[in-house]
C-alpha cells in the first residue's frame, strides 16, 4: 500500500561575496542546483537565507531571482519582519516579483501577546490577499511562542493555508494537527524526520540540508510513496541522518558543501563559523564525487 509522499521544500541559502555583498551569480547557481535536484520547490529568504542581514532592495532582487530560476517549482517567499509595516512592503515586493505564496514569521524581538500575534497575522493575510500565506513559527528565534489555541485562530484567517514550524519536536508539530483544519498544511523544519512526518499528519519538510544533499531526502520521499518496507526505509534514513550530521542546517556549511559539489555558492554575511577543511572531502565522498 502506498503512503503519501512528503513534500520537500529546500530552505535556500543566499550567496555573498567575501566583502559581504549579495552575490546574485552565486545565488543563481544555488537556485539552479535546487531546481535540478528532484525536490518540490524552495522556501526562500528565510533563516537559511540570512534574511535579517538583507535590505528590502536585496530581498526584492533575490525574490525575483528565485521566482525566475524556480519558475517550474513551488516557491514560498519569506516576507517576515518585526513590524506589520515592513511586512506589507515585503508582500508588495514579492507580489510584484510574481510570488504566489509567502511566509510570515511571528513578530519578534519585543514580546507580543496572543491577541497581538493573531492580529499581526490577520493584517498580513489581508495585505497578501490573493496569495497563499504560511505562518512561520520559530519560538527559539522570535521569542514569541504560538500554541495550539493561537494556531487554531490563525488557521481560520482567510488566506492562511499552512504553517512552517521550526525548532520543535516532531511530536509537538504533530500535536498541532488537532487544532487546525484537515487541509491546513503543516511543514516542519525537522528535516531529519522526513520518514515519519506523513504518518504524524505533517505534510512535509523544509530542509536547508536538502539544498546541498537532496538525494537521501528524495529517496526517502519516493520510497514512502511506493510503500517501501521498513527495512528499506531504515537503510535510506541512514543517508538522511548522515547528511544532517554533515551540514547541520548551517548556511556556511551549506555553501562549503555546495562548493565541494562544484557549485560556487559564495560565502555568508552573518557571523558564522568556518567549517572544518575536511567537510569538502566528506561531502564529495557522500555524493560519490571522490
Amino acid at each position: 500500500m502506498t503512503t503519501t509522499r512528503p513534500t520537500i521544500l529546500t530552505a535556500a541559502p543566499v550567496g555573498f561575496t567575501a566583502d559581504g555583498a549579495v552575490d546574485l551569480d552565486a545565488s543563481r547557481r544555488i537556485l539552479e542546483f535546487i531546481r535540478d535536484s528532484g525536490v518540490d520547490g524552495s522556501f526562500v529568504l528565510g533563516t537559511t537565507g540570512e534574511f535579517p542581514s538583507l535590505s528590502r532592495e536585496e530581498r526584492r532582487a533575490l525574490a525575483g531571482l528565485s521566482l525566475e530560476v524556480l519558475a517550474d517549482r513551488r516557491v514560498v517567499v519569506h516576507v517576515g519582519a518585526p513590524s506589520i509595516h515592513q511586512v506589507r512592503e515585503l508582500i508588495d515586493d514579492a507580489r510584484g516579483a510574481g510570488a504566489r505564496a509567502v511566509a510570515v514569521l511571528t513578530p519578534y524581538y519585543l514580546p507580543a501577546s496572543t491577541t497581538a500575534v493573531v492580529d499581526f497575522f490577520r493584517e498580513a493575510a489581508a495585505a497578501a490577499e490573493g496569495l497563499e500565506v504560511f505562518a512561520y513559527l520559530f519560538t527559539a528565534r522570535t521569542g514569541n511562542a504560538v500554541g495550539s489555541d493561537q494556531l487554531a485562530q490563525i488557521a481560520q484567517i482567510p488566506g492562511i493555508i499552512g504553517a512552517k514550524v521550526s525548532g520543535e519536536t516532531l511530536e509537538h508539530v504533530a500535536s498541532l494537527r488537532k487544532s487546525v483544519p484537515a487541509d491546513f498544511q503543516l511543514l516542519t523544519g525537522s528535516d531529519a524526520e522526513i520518514a515519519r512526518v506523513t504518518s504524524r499528519g505533517i505534510d512535509g519538510v523544509i530542509s536547508g540540508v536538502a539544498s546541498v544533499l537532496p538525494e537521501p531526502f528524495v529517496a526517502v520521499a519516493e520510497a514512502l510513496s511506493a510503500g517501501a518496507a521498513d527495512d528499506e526505509l531504515k537503510s535510506l534514513q541512514s543517508g538522511v541522518d548522515r547528511a544532517v550530521e554533515l551540514i547541520r542546517g548551517d548556511p556556511e556549511r551549506m555553501k562549503a558543501g555546495l562548493a565541494a559539489r562544484g557549485v560556487e555558492a559564495g560565502t555568508s554575511r552573518m557571523a558564522l563559523d568556518r567549517p572544518e577543511p575536511e567537510l569538502a572531502d566528506l561531502v564529495r565522498s557522500f555524493s560519490g564525487l571522490s
